[in-house]
């Protein structure tokens, strides 16, 4: 049967029409459309060969043609097939960015955007819709609207959308944004609300400006009359500039300034340094400080009216005479006197310095007020701080710290509001020196933020890359971006501005041994210290400046003094019979190299024989910096961080070898051998410890050493500090054996003299550092408070997505706890020894180890007695009976007699107490008396059964006392109860 017609074809397709037998299925079907229903088999074969065919097509077409194919199917396609495809699409290309909003639950994507800040949020809204529904939520908003204060004045609606942003926006909108020195000059002080003026407060406030006026406009005359004056010895005064009085003999109209004949000019020349140990008496007063006296002697009214007619007359007065100077200083240096040796910084302040020494016990209120007398209204172009510190924070004042938590209180927002009013705008170079490292740590770098914030000015500080008590004062400081780990150079250190090199050098070295020796010092003979210090001083300086030295008559020259220091560094490191022939040859060949340099351009090579000198010159520049020279650009602060930890942790393994190799190795050789000095318990108690901590920290080091070989911006040495937490038991353990230890070495030292004799010969030689024992034995305390400064300097300077900023911290607060385990050792030894010390100095006195009791103060003071109680205090007369002293614990007041003996043929003297009576606080009442013409600094200490009147040399000293008293009591009481 033939095949039917084409049409026909057409026709039957899709029916069951089977065409001869005889012929393949391939050769009849290949081009038709006709495709078999009931036959399977058939029908599997042609869809295998047609879609053979049309992928042999689609391997032919273009990109566009195909996806034009792909579109065609998919349109074609039902729900379920394009499923299909979507699941096949997603396992073959898997999607590897979504939006989160769309995947995560409704909560979750709030509580993410709850992090992004204002400008965030109002930038995520405009990504889509979908954001914007989620930016704009009101639990969003309105936490960041409350906490500016910003309180929607109406309740939204329950379907009301966006309404606290809207109030955010609207608030900031017509927000008036002032910078800290504008919102000082409207506000009076800075961050804090105005609480409006009385009138005696405006009138003061006005009274400042137009004493201001005066101030600037005597600087402004002050120029003119420099730029226009005569050469000298031509110059003549004006006739109006002679004297304030008329032709009639009468004072003239108005106060003009040169009309004041009882102002007293302080004769202050350009760059000399200025001292302030004493502001109370015997200082001169300035133009504006008598300007002042003579308002504050009137009433207001008067005094506003003077001084506008002080201001009229001034505009039309002559210029001041040449000799008046009131050149404002330069720099600004306050100083603690709980630094240790701050005689030797006062010694090495350079010219143009105004130093300001205040008393650690004081009050903000009396240091701002002491600076004010010093700086008499004039502006200092920086102002550095010198005072105890940490990383973390400044000791300012006794119970006043300065840190990011209590910058933010009244107090010291005054305060600091107040003394930077005294120093130029940071347009004109102003800033603020601390001289702690607080760029050393997170919550230092938070405080100078703070601070700079608060103040306009930039605050700069240490990095503490240096190891020692003030020693990172001499490392690198911070510039502003301490934050961003790479900086530039500063060309020179902020503290040099202040105080000569050499003194600072030396200073910073030997401050932690003088701190030592200095409070021993002062517990002993502290009321004799201060007048006694100030005399020997005076003495010695004078006597070897001018009658041993000869300053007005010696005169060399920088380069002669490089050669001496040179030469007598390489003398004495050869034994050399004949001294001063070795001296001459080598500061002849040092001058024949100098001109061959000169003369050769600077050639950088030596000959051979100059090569030790030329050693010794740079071991000697060495001492200065405590960091190698690295490349001026981009400063790697690590980098310089790790070296500094291995370099430091060299050093503290040198010291403790040197309790081994000195010590424990003669000891245990001797005890081996017959001849004991000590026996095998007592060293194993001293030295024993310290074996195990040697041995853990070699494996550190060697640990720290082989990171240092291959450092790069993503090398760790976290995980290497961890390790080493990981096993402070050994220190603990030290630590707890460390008092036991040397106890052992005093009583060995006191009942065998084979080992006193021993620690003669040993003791603070070259092999031990210049230490002795005990102080070797110090060493691992010290250590762990080098370990928390370079940590934090280490985690500050590693940025959060850095893999060892996890190890540092964890490090670091590991490091943080146990510094404050050896604090609370050492408060306790402290204590301890405190109250053993002050049992044995009270005759007579019953046990006062009892409970948790501690010594808080000790004052001497004089009893009083009145002959007649009837009389007013006021009226009332005073006699002494005796000297007391009041020694004051934290539950009770003992008093005691005190009776004074002076030595024969000295000035010294000691005290001794023998028990009078002691009182509870809980049961306690003090009252401090008015002054009189008859009684000063006296007060009343009021008992159960009996009172006292007890008075103190200084004003100062029963304030202070008063205070602790007061706060002692509150505290029992509030214990009691």
């Amino acid at each position: 049967m033939s095949s039917p017609h084409s049409v026909k074809r057409w026709q039957l397709s899709g029916t069951d029409y089977e065409p001869q037998r005889g012929r393949g299925l391939q050769s009849g079907t290949r081009f038709s459309t006709w495709t078999p229903l009931n036959n399977r088999t058939s029908n599997l074969q042609l869809f295998e060969e047609r879609i053979n065919l049309v992928l042999h097509w689609f391997d032919l077409w273009t990109g566009g043609q195909r996806k034009q194919l792909l579109h065609t199917l998919l349109t074609r396609c039902t729900k379920s097939q394009l499923k299909f495809c979507k699941d096949l699409l997603m396992e073959t290309v898997p999607v590897t960015q979504v939006d989160f909003t769309s995947v995560l639950p409704r909560f979750l994507s709030l509580y993410v955007m709850s992090f992004l800040s204002p400008r965030e949020l109002s930038s995520a809204a405009q990504v889509s819709w979908h954001w914007r529904v989620f930016a704009e939520q009101d639990c969003l908003w309105a936490g960041r609207c409350i906490s500016r204060g910003w309180f929607l004045p109406y309740t939204p609606a329950e379907k009301e959308f966006g309404a606290w942003k809207n109030h955010y926006v609207s608030c900031v909108s017509t927000l008036d944004w002032l910078t800290p020195r504008e919102a000082a000059k409207q506000y009076g002080t800075l961050n804090q609300h105005s609480t409006g003026m009385t009138e005696e407060e405006e009138e003061r406030r006005k009274e400042r400006s137009i004493r201001q006026m005066i101030r600037d406009k005597l600087q402004e005359e002050k120029k003119h009359a420099l730029r226009t004056r005569k050469a000298w010895g031509s110059y003549t005064k004006p006739e109006g500039a002679r004297g304030g009085r008329t032709q009639t003999g009468r004072p003239g109209s108005g106060i003009a300034f040169s009309s004041w004949p009882s102002l007293s000019w302080p004769p202050r020349t350009v760059g000399s340094p200025s001292v302030c140990l004493s502001l109370d008496r015997g200082q001169p007063m300035t133009a504006a400080q008598s300007l002042e006296g003579v308002q504050t002697s009137s009433p207001s009214s008067e005094r506003l009216s003077k001084a506008r007619g002080a201001l009229s007359s001034f505009t039309s007065s002559p210029p001041l005479p040449h000799n008046v100077c009131v050149t404002p200083p330069a720099l600004l240096l306050l100083i603690s006197n709980r630094i240790p040796a701050y005689e030797l910084v006062l010694s090495g302040v350079k010219d143009g310095v105004v130093v300001v020494l205040y008393d650690h016990r004081g009050t903000l209120s009396a240091l701002l007020a002491q600076v004010e007398r010093t700086v008499s209204g004039q502006r200092a172009q920086r102002l550095g701080l010198l005072a105890p510190g940490g990383t973390e924070e400044i000791h300012l004042l006794h119970g006043s710290s300065l840190s990011e938590k209590t910058l933010l209180t009244p107090d010291h927002r005054e305060f600091w509001e107040k003394l930077c009013d005294w120093v130029a705008p940071a347009e004109e170079g102003g800033a603020i020196d601390m001289f702690s490292p607080l760029a050393a740590s997170a919550s230092g770098v938070a405080l100078m933020h703070t601070l700079s914030t608060l103040t306009g000015l930039e605050v700069l500080a240490p990095l503490g890359f240096a190891t020692g008590s003030f020693q990172n004062i001499l490392s690198e400081w911070s510039d502003g971006s301490v934050c961003t780990g790479l900086s530039q150079r500063r060309p020179e250190a902020p503290p040099l501005q202040f105080v000569c090199e050499s003194v600072l050098l030396g200073w910073c070295r030997q401050a932690q041994w003088m701190e030592e020796a200095l409070g021993e010092l002062k517990g002993c003979q502290g009321p004799q210290l201060q007048r006694v210090s100030l005399q020997a001083r005076g003495r010695a300086l004078g006597h070897f400046l001018w009658e041993k030295t000869c300053l007005e008559e010696l005169c060399v020259s920088k380069d002669l003094n490089e050669a001496l220091t040179e030469g007598l560094t390489a003398l004495t490191r050869q034994e050399e019979t004949r001294p001063l022939e070795f001296l001459a040859a080598f500061l002849t060949r040092w001058s024949e190299e100098k001109e061959g340099e000169e003369a050769g351009g600077g050639q950088k090579g030596r000959n051979k024989g100059s090569d030790d000198f030329s050693l010794a010159r740079h071991d000697s520049k060495r001492c200065v910096g405590l960091i190698p020279e690295l490349p001026q650009m981009v400063f790697d602060w690590r980098g310089a961080a790790a070296r500094e930890l291995h370099h430091s942790e060299c050093l503290y393994l040198g010291r403790l070898g040197a309790v081994l190799k000195v010590y424990q190795e003669p000891l245990t050789a001797a005890l081996n051998s017959n001849r004991a000095i000590l026996s095998y318990a007592d060293i194993h108690i001293v030295l024993s410890p310290v074996t195990q901590i040697l041995a853990l920290n070699r494996v550190f080091q060697a640990d720290l050493q082989a990171r240092l070989q291959q450092w790069g911006a993503e090398q760790c040495v976290g995980d290497v500090l961890v390790k080493l937490c990981s096993k402070l038991r050994v220190y603990t353990n030290y630590l707890n054996n460390y008092t036991t230890a040397l106890s052992t070495i005093d009583k060995c030292r006191e009942t065998k003299p084979p080992f006193r004799a021993f620690l003669k010969r040993a003791d603070r030689t070259l092999a031990t550092h210049m230490l002795s024992l005990q102080e070797l034995l110090l060493c691992p305390v010290w250590r762990i408070q080098e370990y928390v400064t370079l940590l934090q300097v280490l985690s500050l300077h590693t940025h959060t997505g850095h893999p060892d900023h996890t190890h540092l911290c964890s490090a670091l607060s590991t490091l943080l706890g146990f510094r404050e385990f050896v604090q609370k050792l050492k408060r306790n030894s402290e204590r301890d020894g405190l109250m053993e010390e002050t049992q044995q100095m009270i005759q007579g006195c019953p046990s006062l180890s009892e409970g948790n009791r501690q010594l808080i103060i000790t004052q001497d003071a004089a009893l009083l007695r009145s002959p007649d109680e009837q009389i007013p205090e006021s009226l009332r007369t005073f006699e002494q009976v005796s000297d007391v002293g009041l020694f004051l614990f934290n539950d009770a007041l003992v008093l005691t007699r005190r009776n004074v003996h002076h030595t024969p043929f000295a000035l010294a003297h000691r005290s001794a107490h023998t028990f009078l009576a002691s009182v509870a606080l809980s049961s306690l009442a003090v009252r401090a008396i008015t002054h009189s013409r008859y009684v000063r600094h006296a007060f009343v200490l009021e008992g159960p059964c009996r009172s006292w009147v007890c008075a103190t040399e200084r004003g100062e000293e029963r304030e202070h006392f008063l205070s602790v008293l007061r706060s002692a009591t509150s505290s029992a009481l509030t214990g009691h109860q």
